[in-house]
């Protein structure tokens, strides 16, 4: 791989000074994949944040039985996902490693805890689809993203 080159092109005022390869404005990728991987975290950012001030709504409303009452299961996993959600979704909104980590690790986490589940509802199992096409997303695009840099 060569060294990147310092080019001026006068023609351009934006680009005054500019940093690239060997390759000619034809070469490049049209698609810019690094950016749509960061949008998409962007926004899968934005969901887990909701989803995780819904779980806190959850556990802190008086709309439902009392939190103490319930089962200890429900309890636990309630207490996980509120901080956990909010978690990742502050490290996907900041592109990450880490956070793109403990993203997977939390959808993971959530789509066993509905697989194991003795009756989710409807909600759940379209989160359960929802997560998967998401985590599948996610790894396209960190896919190409990772190719568009190697080149």
């Amino acid at each position: 791989m060569s060294e990147p080159r310092l080019r001026l092109d006068p023609t351009a005022l934006s680009d005054a000074i500019r940093l690239d390869s060997n390759k000619s404005d034809a070469d490049r990728p049209t698609i810019r994949f690094n950016l749509m991987l960061l949008v998409f975290m962007r926004i899968v950012a934005c969901l887990w944040i909701f989803r995780g001030l819904i779980r806190w709504d959850d556990v802190l409303s008086a709309r439902q039985e009392p939190f103490a009452a319930s089962h200890a299961i429900m309890v636990t996993e309630a207490a996980f996902f509120c901080v956990a959600d909010i978690v990742a979704g502050v490290g996907l909104w900041m592109a990450t490693s880490w956070g793109g980590i403990l993203w997977l690790v939390t959808a993971s986490i959530g789509l066993i805890a509905t697989l194991i589940a003795p009756h989710p509802g409807l909600l759940r199992q379209l989160a359960f689809g929802g997560d998967i096409i998401l985590m599948v997303g996610y790894f396209v695009l960190n896919w190409y993203a990772a190719r568009e840099r190697d080149d």
